[in-house]
């Protein structure tokens, strides 16, 4: 897809987008089985911007961040699907636990986070402060997580 971009591709687009005028937001996440949760939060993301990026954690960052069992959908398939999503405008894989790097690289206007985290918590956030950035707290979707979706699965199959 056009829109899944190596850090080097979308630090131009974001610098093209920049010199138009375009307000950058940033947000990111693992998104390993799309659900109304995720498709809700990207739809409030992109509306406090002009242009949404996603940082996807890679695979191997998954893993590390939730278990050698996870993630359920490669990096891939996970790009392709929130690239597809008319919310998103950009997305690159990251292979760090946190995407601090990329935010440091790319020096968004705006990072977006669900507000399941407290601000002073959100990675990136004296970065983006330091340069005139905000960062906005999105509310989540009560019950709608990929570990809920996971467990009705098991539930699911143990019950046959």
């Amino acid at each position: 897809m056009k829109n899944i971009l190596s850090w080097e591709e979308l630090k131009n687009e974001v610098e093209r987008h920049r010199r138009e005028g375009s307000k950058i937001v940033f947000t990111n996440g693992c998104f390993d089985i799309l659900h109304a949760g995720h498709v809700r939060y990207l739809r409030q993301a992109r509306a406090v911007g002009d242009v949404l990026v996603l940082g996807l954690n890679s695979d191997s960052s998954v893993q590390k961040i939730k278990g050698e069992k996870r993630p359920i959908v490669s990096q891939e398939e996970r790009a392709e699907v929130v690239a597809s999503l008319k919310a998103v405008d950009y997305v690159t894989l990251f292979e760090e636990t946190t995407p601090l790097n990329l935010i440091a690289f790319l020096k968004p206007d705006v990072l977006v986070k669900g507000a399941d985290w407290r601000e002073d918590e959100v990675v990136g956030r004296n970065q983006i402060l330091s340069w005139g950035g905000r960062v906005v707290l999105i509310p989540v979707v009560e019950g709608a997580s990929t570990t809920n979706i996971i467990e009705k699965i098991l539930c699911a199959f143990k019950k046959t």
